[in-house]
């Protein structure tokens, strides 16, 4: 098992609901990559992993979560030249369905 051989950065965003909307910020074309805990230690670890995203060309980039999970956000240079400076805003959650009693 290996770390991967290319220069990245992490970002760990928690729990989020699914619906919220995550505006990725970059200075350069990038890969970018969500994916939630187990698939972050799988790409931690070397091996496959599943994400979504893929490469950036056009800053900002959208991304909406999935699913209710613990997510963590790569921004990685595999295939470019450089690492692209980052930053990562949660623009906006979904309000929590609270039940009503009737």
């Amino acid at each position: 098992m290996s770390k991967p051989s290319f220069r990245f950065t992490h970002y760990d965003l928690k729990e989020q609901r699914p619906g919220t909307i995550l505006e990725v910020t970059l200075t350069g074309i990038n890969n970018v990559r969500l994916m939630a805990a187990p698939q972050f230690q799988r790409f931690k670890e070397g091996l496959d992993f599943k994400y979504l995203g893929g490469v950036a060309k056009k800053s900002p980039l959208k991304i909406v979560v999935p699913e209710f999970a613990h997510w963590h956000l790569i921004v990685d240079m595999e295939g470019h030249h450089a690492l692209a400076e980052s930053s990562v805003k949660v623009l906006a959650a979904p309000a929590s369905k609270m039940k009503q009693a009737g």
